[in-house]
């Protein structure tokens, strides 16, 4: 497959997906009316924001009135957050708390508010395995927590968590439950109902949309404010004029996610076989996080004495796509929070890549990927790593990991 490029980082990003393509168009070429204008083809544009909103809701078992459409996944994260701490009508809860490998867009907000609005953070741990520990999280919770904010499923591992449970924990006592479901949306079923949410946020780009383009699903607005001053926009949620394209490209997109969901996990499933069986063909190799409770596209896997920066350039030389981590720390030197949540140390977590798959890969690229995959890590380890690269033994770091 020499000379064809294999795209392995969707957890990154993803392409539009031809059907979303063909429903954009028309809102580029001629259909450019403001959606606030009176005239018909702003209000044709109206409807089209109104259809996605329906679209979006579908996806995730909400209603069409939840749905706050934002700029993207990092901005629905801080009206979710930022709006439910500065507009709650009790100023004595001050308390938040989330998990330690949430997004930077969560981790981020959460330290402004403590650091500028004197908001109090506890932050939970995860196990090896990469979920959060109830109990560690039961623990956490004061007479004066305002909020919860887990995520879906993780971004760089893509391990689901235990949302369900959580909003269940959380029901009868009063504390907003936010679910960052950026990369859960669109890749598995979702019921922000039967999660027990009060808000839940998705990104377009990552099911099939167009980057710049998000939702908050806020099923609860009491005490949330708006962080964004200037206009009367999506019902006062979000001023500034919409993005219709990206709008009606998140609604397509939510449309064809839902329709091929079953198909699309299946397919998953069988690559990331093949991506997960890199770990018994690696010496010293092994994957990270939970064996089942992942994402169907995803496989996070550790090659100890392999820098992964190196590996990510020698497999792009021969057309292969990966990640080192989450995206929004690509260019970081910092070694990935998440992965040391769950117990590695620095050397394994900046020798992990991230492989990420999508609908459009097929067994063939995914078969030959792993193949460049293993003769990738091998030629980094010749210039980087001792020279004897033995098996699993006791005092091997992969036996410590061969369990998760």
């Amino acid at each position: 497959m020499a000379g064809q490029q294999v795209y392995l980082d969707h957890n990154a990003t993803g392409p539009m997906h031809p059907e979303v393509v063909a429903a954009v168009l028309p809102y580029i070429q001629g259909g450019f009316g403001n959606p606030s204008a009176p005239y018909a083809i702003g209000q044709e544009n109206h409807r089209a924001v109104d259809r996605a909103r329906e679209q979006v809701a579908g996806l995730v078992g909400a209603t069409a009135g939840d749905v706050v459409f934002t700029g993207g996944g990092t901005e629905a994260n801080n009206l979710a957050i930022s709006g439910a701490f500065l507009g709650r009508s009790e100023p004595m809860r001050r308390h938040l708390v989330l998990s330690a490998i949430e997004h930077p867009s969560v981790r981020e907000t959460c330290a402004w508010l403590e650091a500028v609005h004197g908001a109090e953070v506890t932050v939970v741990g995860v196990g090896c395995d990469g979920r959060v520990r109830l109990d560690e999280l039961a623990a956490a919770l004061r007479p004066d927590t305002l909020l919860v904010t887990v995520m879906h499923a993780n971004n760089e591992t893509g391990v689901l968590q235990p949302v369900a449970e959580i909003g269940q924990l959380l029901r009868d006592r009063g504390v907003r439950f936010h679910v960052d479901g950026v990369q859960a949306a669109g890749r598995i079923p979702v019921d922000v109902a039967a999660i027990g949410c009060q808000s839940y946020s998705l990104s377009a780009h990552k099911f099939g949309g167009l980057k710049g383009t998000g939702a908050l699903i806020l099923r609860d607005p009491s005490g949330v404010m708006p962080i964004l001053q200037g206009g009367h926009q999506e019902r006062g949620w979000r001023a500034g004029t919409e993005n219709v394209p990206g709008i009606v490209s998140m609604g397509a997109a939510a449309d064809v996610a839902r329709r091929d969901l079953s198909a699309n996990m299946a397919h998953g499933l069988a690559l990331r076989v093949i991506f997960d069986n890199l770990s018994a063909r690696i010496p010293q190799c092994w994957r990270n996080g939970h064996a089942g409770l992942r994402l169907p596209n995803t496989t996070s896997l550790c090659c100890y004495h392999a820098d992964a920066m190196s590996v990510v350039l020698a497999l792009s030389s021969v057309g292969i796509s990966v990640g080192t981590g989450s995206a929004c720390a690509s260019h970081s030197q910092e070694p990935s929070h998440v992965l040391l949540a769950m117990g590695l140390d620095e050397q394994a977590a900046f020798c992990t890549i991230r492989i990420s798959t999508g609908p459009e890969n097929t067994v063939e690229e995914a078969r030959w990927a792993a193949d460049q995959i293993a003769q990738a890590v091998e030629r980094v380890r010749l210039v980087t790593a001792p020279e004897d690269i033995g098996g699993c033994g006791e005092d091997c770091p992969c036996f410590a990991h061969s369990s998760r």
